[in-house]
């Protein structure tokens, strides 16, 4: 058993907690906010994002990211992508050398395009980092649902460290050495799940969806490709099975807030109503950033930038990807 510093408390680090104290591990939860940090110590859950997840007794909480990690063999990392670079800053003082970190942020960095693991390196380059990703809705691992989830590292040691760290009767963990298709895979779907979403929205029905899925993954696969990916990563559980669930749960805050876009309600409107970081807005830029350097034709992703940020109406943008020019779906003739 190992004593755990969780860098977050929000609705994924909650239920991730509940999965890892649950295997009798010692864990201290940190928060950024006093108030949320006196909530889980009143209620022993996060009553506001993952309400009926109640974490053991022995679950400490702080708002003191020197306590989270003073004590902690490994750290888990579960903050909001936006926030990623600057948590990382924050506790690279506290944290020793060759101290496992395992990421659970998704995202891409508007500004660099870095990944989350290439953030966290660059602020703490004495840390080994490791990424954890693929379906896995936080409401379902919450309550013990079965899920199937892959672990990233640069050595098949500390990949599968991660392994038999999180493995569970409820919980199986494969190992990847690919770091980078599992961190892109985790970043764009959360983009094609906003243009599901607002599909859905509009009212338009499974056949919509199921090519944004097809059509989606394809671009995730084409852009991860051109940046070194390998590319059965992006087809894997953090490619099309992470794509799929963001697409298509009931539970996906990228889908819900593409959702209300497509009834009406502008970008701003529907973050404000899902309550919770959209992830999707903020790697949608980055998306199109990238398939822009390595110039990959990318026609969901720069659809959903238009959404986002450029007035583009729900219903335009699907008939600007319906009537675009006639394609080969693959390159077969002879």
């Amino acid at each position: 058993m190992a004593k755990i510093g969780m860098i977050g408390s929000g609705s994924w680090g909650t239920a991730i907690a509940r999965l890892l104290s649950d295997k009798g591990n010692e864990l201290v939860v940190w928060s950024f906010l006093d108030s949320e940090t006196e909530m889980f110590r009143k209620y022993h859950e996060n009553t506001e994002r993952l309400p009926g997840v109640k974490l053991p007794e022995d679950v400490r909480f702080t708002s003191s990211l020197e306590e989270a990690i003073q004590d902690a063999e490994l750290l888990v990392f579960a903050v909001p992508s936006p926030v990623v670079r600057s948590t990382a800053h924050n506790m690279s003082r506290f944290v020793k050398e060759n101290m496992l970190i395992v990421s659970l942020a998704k995202g891409i960095e508007e500004e660099t395009l870095m990944t989350m693991s290439d953030i966290i390196e660059e602020e703490i380059p004495q840390a080994d980092v490791a990424v954890l990703s693929g379906p896995s809705h936080a409401e379902e691992v919450g309550r013990g649902l079965p899920t199937t989830i892959v672990a990233g590292a640069h050595s098949r040691e500390t990949a599968m460290r991660v392994q038999e760290l999180f493995m569970s009767p409820v919980f199986r963990v494969y190992t990847s050495s690919d770091m980078l298709g599992i961190q892109i895979g985790a970043a764009l779907k959360n983009v094609i799940a906003l243009a599901a979403g607002i599909a859905d929205g509009i009212g338009y029905g499974d056949n919509v969806k199921a090519a944004l899925i097809t059509r989606g993954s394809t671009e995730i696969a084409r852009l991860g490709r051109a940046m070194g990916a390998n590319e059965k990563t992006l087809f894997g559980l953090s490619g099309i099975g992470d794509l799929i669930v963001t697409c298509a749960s009931k539970h996906s805050r990228n889908r819900m807030a593409g959702y209300l876009m497509g009834q009406g309600r502008t970008m701003k409107e529907a973050m404000d109503e899902v309550h919770q970081v959209v992830e999707g807005v903020y790697s949608a830029k980055a998306g199109l950033a990238l398939a822009e350097k390595y110039q990959i034709e990318a026609p969901i992703i720069t659809v959903v930038n238009h959404v986002l940020f450029d007035g583009l109406s729900a219903a335009d943008a699907v008939n600007e990807l319906m009537l675009r020019e006639g394609k080969d779906e693959i390159d077969s003739w002879d």
